[in-house]
């Protein structure tokens, strides 16, 4: 048998590479194999520091027996969803037509072209409450592929129908201002009024609903502000956080915010960085931003994509163990393992998040973690012009890029380049932004999408689903929207429109799905607003402006404002030293006041209550 994973990028998948299963890594060659063998293709899709995904792999995939069956009727392929988020999303959406507990590890049964007709999610070893044994599962599976195949087919070939039938176009009204207040009133229908937080039971930060809040209560609406704080401080006081690390884990499985699910991911946290230094929570952001730059930055500079749940304690593998001990007993023991691949977007997210919360919270050292990270995606995850999805060590992944690569990173660039005053890094999203804009209407993949997926007729051209960070989608039009406040091209604001346009009311109607969505929604109802400072460094002007955030805010000395302008971003056009002293430059869709030397001055203009409006 061979070992197909043991050099694979992922670190997941080098995890499965001992098993008995004759596994294959996601390509072309698995499913022509099924083809030649007249077989069905079982895709088992997880991540590295999932609970339920350990379990399986011990339970099923480690056990001969299963190994057996599964290596003599089915071709097995193992997905990393974090390495390949496309095939994920597609084989999620078939998922659903056979159950609503979708979550991982996702198991899916296919044909040789790819098209399922059977999926669930975790199968136990022997039968459980009514759900049947993953054996059972397989024997029912391979009974119907023998013995019923014109169904089997009929099933696969209507399920890929629907999938393709899920495109979206644009053309749809965006919602108006009242809509979005409307979401925060919905929201807070469902705040678990005990305890904080969104529903019941398991419960999930729900970061970018949280950032969508803070937006709105930038924007006046103070409802919208009070159930943020209410929400981040509850999840601040629970078993959530680490009090040692600073970090949050995934998501708890009681409505009291306990029994933590003990993962922790680089997307909760960089969003959640953000939304605690936003809402003025110095410490809890200095928490999470230790944990990140302590924890989960890489020697490259770059981040992991997120740290196991379990841990060896006492010779034994144990979920949370790690983390129930007190500081000076995890000085003992090996902390859980990280998942050390770097990906493209989820670092976007950590860039952004430390060069804004640096910014906002005066932390230096944060926005060089951010640079740092940004140089080395730079370097080694940029090559002629596009993005790699993946690296680990250096190597690069063989996944396409996705879209959520080229919309959080180039977010992440252009906040940077605000947060340093280096147009270099504004300049390179200009470009990436430009691809994204060339190879899709309205937008899409440079290169295009997943090769497998897109042979099989399985691709979504735009998938608008969040889950726990936001999507190609959302992020994209956000750097859009951002890049216009930069620039004052049109072409840019109304991509960003039309590709929102795309989701028509889905936000509103469903707000706790839509948290990013309705972040760029918020930011299109509105002019752009923009405070750019010169000044030299550790100007007391400066420091006022940091605290703004209702716009683009840039601090810059005076060649900084000059090689932005010279780069084409209208924003610095004329923005100057005033007779040699600082000046700040308080603008609204461009048109900007008189400037403003004096730091008290400033201090006044940026506390009114309309702000600049």
């Amino acid at each position: 048998m061979s070992n197909r994973l043991a050099g694979a990028v992922s670190p997941y998948l080098r995890s499965h590479a001992d098993n008995p299963v004759d596994w294959w890594p996601w390509g072309s060659e698995p499913f022509e194999e099924a083809a030649r063998r007249d077989v069905p293709v079982m895709i088992s899709i997880g991540y590295a520091t999932c609970h339920w995904c350990h379990v399986m792999a011990r339970e099923s995939f480690s056990d001969p027996a299963i190994a057996d069956l599964l290596n003599a009727d089915f071709v097995s392929i193992k997905v990393d969803r974090e390495e390949h988020p496309d095939v994920d999303s597609s084989y999620m959406a078939a998922a659903g037509a056979f159950t609503q507990n979708l979550g991982w590890p996702l198991t899916v049964f296919a044909t040789p072209q790819g098209r399922t007709f059977f999926a669930g999610t975790y199968f136990p070893p022997v039968p459980i409450q009514g759900r049947g044994s993953f054996s059972q599962v397989l024997g029912a599976v391979l009974d119907a592929w023998r013995n019923r195949r014109e169904q089997v087919e009929q099933n696969g070939a209507a399920i890929a129908q629907a999938i393709a039938a899920r495109d979206l176009a644009p053309g749809r009204p965006l919602p108006e201002r009242a809509a979005l207040d409307a979401a925060v009133t919905a929201l807070a229908q469902h705040e678990d009024q005990r305890y904080g937080g969104f529903g019941t039971e398991p419960k999930f930060p729900m970061a970018g609903v949280l950032l969508f809040l803070l937006d709105l209560a930038d924007d006046g609406n103070a409802e919208a502000g009070a159930l943020a704080r209410r929400t981040l401080d509850a999840m601040a006081g629970s078993e959530l956080r680490d009090p040692v690390e600073g970090g949050f884990f995934r998501y708890a499985v009681h409505r009291d915010w306990s029994e933590p699910h003990y993962e922790r991911m680089l997307y909760d946290n960089a969003l959640l960085l953000r939304a605690y230094a936003r809402a003025g929570s110095a410490d809890i952001a200095a928490g999470i931003a230790s944990f990140l730059t302590s924890v989960l930055r890489l020697p490259s500079g770059a981040f992991a994509s997120g740290q196991d749940s379990e841990s060896t304690i006492d010779g034994k593998r144990v979920e949370g163990g790690y983390y129930l001990l007190p500081e000076a007993d995890r000085r003992r023991h090996e902390p859980p393992p990280l998942d050390d691949k770097v990906l493209t977007g989820w670092n976007g997210l950590a860039i952004e998040a430390l060069a804004d919360a640096g910014q906002l919270l005066a932390r230096e050292d944060w926005i060089e973690a951010a640079r740092a990270a940004a140089d080395y995606l730079l370097h080694e995850h940029l090559l002629d012009g596009r993005l790699l999805r993946a690296t680990s060590d250096g190597r690069p992944s063989t996944a396409s890029a996705t879209l959520e690569d080229y919309g959080m990173f180039t977010g992440a660039l252009l906040r940077l380049a605000t947060a340093t005053g280096e147009v270099r890094y504004a300049s390179i999203a200009r470009s990436l932004l430009d691809a994204v804009l060339e190879a899709g209407h309205p937008i899409g993949v440079p290169g295009g999408g997943d090769p497998v997926l897109t042979a099989h007729g399985l691709g979504l051209a735009v998938d608008p689903s969040e889950g726990a960070y936001p999507s190609g989608l959302s992020s994209t039009a956000g750097a859009l929207v951002r890049l216009h406040a930069l620039t004052a091209e049109a072409r840019y604001r109304e991509a960003a429109a039309r590709a929102l346009s795309m989701l028509g009311e889905a936000p509103v109607a469903a707000a706790a799905s839509f948290g990013s969505a309705l972040g760029v929604l918020t930011a299109m109802q509105r002019e752009p607003e923009q405070l750019v400072v010169v000044a030299p460094a550790g100007s007391e002007l400066a420091r006022v402006a940091t605290g703004w955030r209702h716009g683009v805010l840039a601090v810059v000395d005076e060649a900084q404002a000059n090689a932005f302008a010279a780069a084409g971003f209208e924003l610095f056009e004329g923005r100057t030293l005033r007779n040699g002293a600082a000046a700040a430059y308080l603008c609204r869709d461009f048109v900007c006041r008189l400037p403003i030397t004096d730091p008290a001055e400033l201090e006044t203009a940026l506390s009114a209550p309309d702000g600049i409006r």
